[in-house]
């Protein structure tokens, strides 16, 4: 029976369609958090000395913000990527899952 599902899920365009368009956000993400880390990491090799420089007269960096910037980046990309699946393609697969098990 259940083999017999997957087969239909296989053969389903619908599902094909659905994991094109889960793919596509995944590396649509993670091509963004790779080029802002690119970009951090550029700005730590070749612009040592601004990243270094103090924010005011403290002894905080301006690199300590831009890092922590870039870890709730990442968080909030994994959470769009989280609410996505979980609003978007769950939803959808649900239904392909109802359709080819009819």
């Amino acid at each position: 029976m259940a083999e017999d599902i997957i087969g239909r899920l296989d053969a389903s365009p619908h599902y094909h369609s659905l994991v094109r368009r889960r793919s596509r956000l995944g590396w649509l993400l993670a091509a963004i958090m790779l080029g802002a880390f690119t970009v951090f990491t550029l700005l730590m090799a070749f612009e040592k000395q601004w990243m270094a420089s103090p924010i005011g007269t403290g002894v905080t960096s301006i690199g300590v913000p831009i890092g922590m910037g870039l870890i709730l980046f990442a968080i909030a990309l994994t959470g769009l990527h989280v609410w996505r699946c979980n609003t978007v393609y769950d939803r959808e697969l649900a239904l392909i899952v109802a359709e080819v098990s009819a």
